[in-house]
């Protein structure tokens, strides 16, 4: 900064510095209030839950957890048929478990032979239109 001679180069110096205190006061507010608000457990959740929810891991292991539980299910349904007598019941639940286990155990396997259906059923379709 220059050297201040005169009485109106220090009222000018004085303005500069108080539209720049000003200026800087007001900075400094907003980033306590987005400092503030980011700090919010609420906000703290949110954003781990968007973290989670765009991890592709997470989404591979949910969709191949309810692929297992379907297929175990669709095995019960399948065994037990429409007569429903207490050892099929026992039965169908014990296949269940042994379904959903298997297919949860090997999702790669699953993956490859939902991939050969695709290029069974989907050649034929080809064909037919």
């Amino acid at each position: 900064m220059q050297k201040i001679t005169s009485q109106s180069a220090l009222k000018l110096a004085i303005l500069q510095l108080e539209q720049r205190q000003e200026e800087e006061g007001r900075i400094l507010k907003e980033q306590f209030k987005l400092t503030y608000n980011s700090l919010k457990p609420a906000n703290i959740l949110l954003g781990a839950i968007k973290d989670l929810s765009s991890s592709t891991l997470l989404k591979d292991n949910i969709l191949n957890s309810s692929v297992s539980l379907g297929a175990g299910y669709a095995s019960k349904m399948l065994f037990q048929g429409i007569v429903s007598s207490p050892i099929k019941k026992i039965l169908g639940s014990a296949l269940m478990f042994g379904v959903t286990k298997l297919v949860s155990n090997n999702p790669d396997f699953i993956k490859t032979l939902e991939m050969g259906f695709l290029k069974i059923f989907g050649t034929k379709s080809k064909f037919k239109s």
